[in-house]
């Protein structure tokens, strides 16, 4: 999707009532055709229809209200879509990422639970630009998560604050259904990863947050770009992407130069220090700023509770056989 979103900065005339009329009919036309542009990209990807929405929704409705084992359920359109979203209004598939969902925070509480942007240890994190969303659209029409590990300090911040500062980020960028629909692009700068990054996660911890993730949480990662990959790092790149779907691996991509970043990614979208327009701080104050709109949205989904596990169909020995190749891998890399 190439539609632009162009902001007028100039000030109106109080007397210039034709004026102000028209720049608002103009926003609306705008609006209307993005609208039209979404619903189309939502039937060719996502079999997402007028008739199709409705339908789905009242289903996994009356299926949540019915579910003993859920109870407080968020029932309202926008957090119920993401599940039928990412499973391409497959009600049975819906189900079973809910209840993963729920399984996932219920796993990790200290990870999950009082997703607050403010805590302190995420605010820093998001504050020294750790990472952070870009608030212009690629020219898919997709938001775009910057990284840049250089900011992370292991020996201030643990595993768990880096996990809730992701969490906390992908949380408030469902909220909007545009990013449900597009799906978000990431753009990760690794370098000065060294070796105390590897303390950060337990090996079982790891593998959990990797595997477990993909198949919970109800985000399409469409584009994974990782830019200046230490040497060293390169056995941990491989582990996690063990653990990754096909699907998922086919979207990584490592690039060596910005060269080769600038061929896949809308270098308009990065911040000025890698070659965009708009400065780090400027994002990063501007992410805050949406960061703050869905603070208390966040807070909410607390409420959700999972009273058993039952419900969820999952092959046992797969997961098992997956973490023995991972510390397999981990071992290795101690070994080398």
């Amino acid at each position: 999707m190439s539609t632009r979103l162009i902001i007028s900065t100039q000030q109106w005339a109080q007397t210039e009532p034709d004026l102000a009329h028209y720049e608002e009919d103009v926003r609306r036309k705008r609006e209307t055709l993005l609208k039209k542009e979404l619903a189309r990209i939502a039937e060719l990807e996502l079999r997402e229809t007028e008739q199709s929405r409705p339908e789905c929704l009242r289903q996994l409705k009356l299926w949540v209200a019915q579910n003993q084992d859920i109870r407080n359920c968020l029932m309202d359109d926008n957090f119920l879509l993401r599940f039928l979203r990412v499973k391409k209004f497959s009600i049975p598939m819906a189900q079973q990422t809910l209840l993963k969902y729920l399984n996932y925070r219920k796993r990790f509480p200290q990870i999950f639970l009082d997703m607050d942007y403010s805590d302190a240890s995420v605010n820093q994190l998001i504050s020294s630009g750790y990472i952070f969303v870009s608030p212009l659209r690629d020219t898919n029409g997709r938001r775009v998560v910057i990284y840049d590990l250089s900011k992370f300090n292991p020996k201030r911040h643990s595993g768990t604050d880096m996990a809730r500062a992701h969490v906390v980020t992908y949380e408030t960028l469902l909220s909007e259904e545009e990013n449900q629909i597009l799906g978000v692009s990431h753009v990760a700068n690794i370098a000065g990863v060294n070796a105390s990054f590897l303390t950060l996660f337990s090996v079982t911890d790891f593998g959990y947050l990797i595997k477990w993730g993909e198949q919970s949480f109800p985000m399409r990662h469409k584009e994974i770009h990782c830019l200046n990959m230490p040497q060293a790092l390169r056995y941990v790149y491989d582990f996690a992407k063990s653990n990754m779907s096909q699907k998922l691996k086919q979207r990584f991509m490592v690039h060596d130069s910005m060269e080769s970043l600038f061929d896949k990614v809308d270098k308009r979208c990065l911040p000025k220090e890698m070659g965009g327009e708009i400065s780090r701080e400027q994002m990063v104050a501007s992410w805050q700023t949406e960061l703050e709109k869905m603070r208390k949205r966040l807070l909410t989904i607390d409420q959700i509770e999972l009273l058993s596990d039952r419900g969820i169909i999952c092959s046992r020995n797969a997961a098992r056989n997956a973490l023995n190749t991972l510390s397999g891998s981990f071992r290795k890399l101690e070994l080398d």
